[in-house]
C-alpha cells in the first residue's frame, strides 16, 4: 500500500498515468516506460557524481557551504543535498535556500562555496559560472479566463497585474522588459513569494508574469492556473551553478551534472508535456563537455 500511495502521488504530480491500473499484474504505460528510462539514467548519474566527488575532492575540504534558489527546494534540492552528504561523509555541509539576489551576494562576499541562482546582469569577479537552464518568462493566468496574452499585457483582461518584488532579480528583469516594450502595467500588489502570487491567480484575483521553473513548484494550483506565451518579444532568465572556492570545483561540476538530470525529469519534461508550445525555449544549455 505504501508503494501504491507513492506511485499515485507521482502520477498526480506528473499529470499522466505511468501504470495501467486495469491490468493484473499491472504494466507500465508507454509514458511509464519512458519515465522509467529517464529515472534510471538519473540515478546512475547521481551515483556517478557522488563517486566523482569522493575520488576528486581534496582531503583538505572539510566544510562545504552550498545554497540554491527556493524554486528547487521541494523536488530538485533534496536530491542534490542527498548526493552531497552521501558523497562527502567527512565534510560538514552547510546548506541554504535563498532567493537569487541573496545567493549572489553571499558568493560575492565569499560566504558560499557553491550556489545555484539566476545569472546576474554583471558577472561576479573570480566566481566561475556554468549556465544550466534557459527559463523563459510566461504569463500565469486563471484557468477559467478566456482573455488572450495580448489582452493581459495591455490591461484589457479585467484582472489586476500581480508583480514580483523589485528586490528580486526576476522582478527587475520583468520591469526592464515591460519598460523596453513600453507596457506601463500598474501592479495592485507586489510580492516576494511565488506561493502568494499563485494562490491569488488560482482564485481569479489577478495574473502574473513568471517562469516554468518557478511555476512548477506550485503543484496544488496547477488545475486552477494555466500558462500563456509572453505575447511580445520573448525573454528568459538563466539558472547557473556558481563556484567561488576552487577547492570545491569537482563538487560543483557534480552538482551541475546532477542538476541537469533532475531538472529534465522534474520540471522540463512535465511542463513541456503540459505546454508543448514551450518547445525549445525551455531547455538545458549544453554541458561544457558536449559544447
Amino acid at each position: 500500500s505504501a508503494v501504491s500511495h507513492q506511485l499515485q502521488a507521482l502520477e498526480d504530480h506528473l499529470g499522466v498515468a505511468l501504470v495501467d491500473h486495469s491490468r493484473r499484474p499491472m504494466t507500465l504505460t508507454t509514458r511509464g516506460v519512458a519515465y522509467l528510462r529517464y529515472t534510471e539514467e538519473i540515478l546512475e548519474l547521481l551515483e556517478r557524481a557522488s563517486a566523482e566527488i569522493v575520488s576528486d575532492t581534496p582531503s583538505s575540504l572539510r566544510q562545504l557551504s552550498f545554497a540554491m534558489i527556493d524554486d528547487f527546494e521541494s523536488d530538485v534540492g533534496p536530491e542534490i543535498v542527498r548526493m552531497l552528504t552521501t558523497a562527502l561523509p567527512a565534510c560538514r555541509l552547510i546548506s541554504y535556500t535563498r532567493p537569487s539576489h541573496e545567493i549572489l551576494t553571499l558568493l560575492r562576499d565569499r560566504e558560499l562555496d557553491i550556489g545555484i541562482a539566476t545569472q546576474p546582469q554583471t558577472p561576479i569577479a573570480k566566481v566561475e559560472e556554468t549556465p544550466i537552464l534557459r527559463d523563459p518568462f510566461v504569463l500565469a493566468v486563471p484557468a477559467v479566463s478566456h482573455a488572450s496574452g495580448e489582452e493581459f499585457v495591455t490591461s484589457r483582461s479585467g484582472l489586476p497585474f500581480l508583480r514580483y518584488s523589485r528586490d528580486q532579480i526576476m522582478g527587475r528583469m520583468i520591469d526592464a522588459q515591460l519598460a523596453r516594450l513600453r507596457l506601463p502595467l500598474k501592479a495592485s500588489c507586489e510580492f516576494d513569494s511565488t506561493a502568494s502570487i499563485m494562490a491569488l491567480v488560482a482564485e481569479g484575483h489577478g495574473w502574473a508574469i513568471t517562469t516554468p521553473a518557478t511555476f512548477s513548484r506550485s503543484k496544488r494550483f496547477r488545475g486552477q492556473i494555466k500558462l500563456l506565451p509572453f505575447p511580445r518579444q520573448t525573454f528568459a532568465r538563466t539558472i547557473s551553478v556558481f563556484l567561488a572556492d576552487p577547492q570545491a570545483g569537482e563538487a560543483a561540476r557534480s552538482v551541475a551534472t546532477a542538476l541537469r538530470s533532475l531538472l529534465s525529469i522534474h520540471t522540463i519534461a512535465p511542463m513541456v508535456l503540459a505546454y508543448p508550445w514551450l518547445g525549445e525555449s525551455y531547455r538545458l544549455f549544453a554541458s561544457p563537455t558536449n559544447a
